[in-house]
């Protein structure tokens, strides 16, 4: 009994080894190549598995990148932390430090979301969580509910938003604390009462 409990055990570490080990080649792939470019042969090659092992894990390119969501959005909420800062200097800060990991791949993923379901499932999944977190960290200054709540809500996104980090940052080539400084001044306007 001993050595079959110990044989379904190791058995289960080589699955979640394998596992792990094709998550990390795909998001090497998946945020340093365009959507279209990754293959799932490309993927197995650098995990150093199979073709079909990959398939037998993930199912497809889709699942495997729904699976590297899953794993990048908690690597977020972790990031953000349990505690919602509700000082806009705070709030830029974490944001600053999840959109210098993840903004390109985010900004360059947001382009093919109209043609790829399984990336628009995923930009809407994160900008339902953006929100949900905007909410919690501004609860005490936003409206209760009803179209003025909707409207703070979206004033606070819009001057948060990975695009705005990259306009700022890529675009027209500000520096980290610049984009900061423009970022929190953008969220302190949002927050101001009509």
């Amino acid at each position: 009994m001993t050595t079959r409990r110990y044989d379904m055990t190791t058995r289960s570490r080589a699955v979640e080894s394998t596992r792990d080990r094709i998550l990390d080649a795909a998001r090497e792939h998946f945020f340093t190549r365009p959507y279209d470019d990754v293959t799932i042969a490309g993927v197995a090659r650098a995990a150093g598995t199979s073709h079909q092992t990959l398939l037998n894990h993930f199912g497809s390119k889709e699942g495997l990148f729904g699976a590297l969501v899953e794993r990048v959005g908690g690597e977020i909420e972790a990031n953000r932390g349990n505690d919602s800062p509700s000082d806009p200097r705070a709030v830029v800060a974490v944001l600053l430090r999840q959109y210098e990991s993840f903004g390109d791949v985010n900004a360059r993923l947001a382009g093919v979301e109209d043609r790829i379901p399984a990336v628009a499932a995923a930009m809407e999944i994160g900008r339902t969580r953006h929100r949900n977190w905007l909410a919690a960290c501004f609860a005490q200054r936003l409206p209760r509910s009803g179209r003025s709540r909707r409207i703070h809500l979206a004033a606070l996104h819009a001057a948060t938003d990975v695009y705005v980090w990259k306009l700022l940052r890529r675009d027209l080539g500000l520096s980290r604390a610049e984009t900061g400084a423009v970022m929190e001044r953008l969220l302190r306007s949002a927050l101001e009462q009509p």
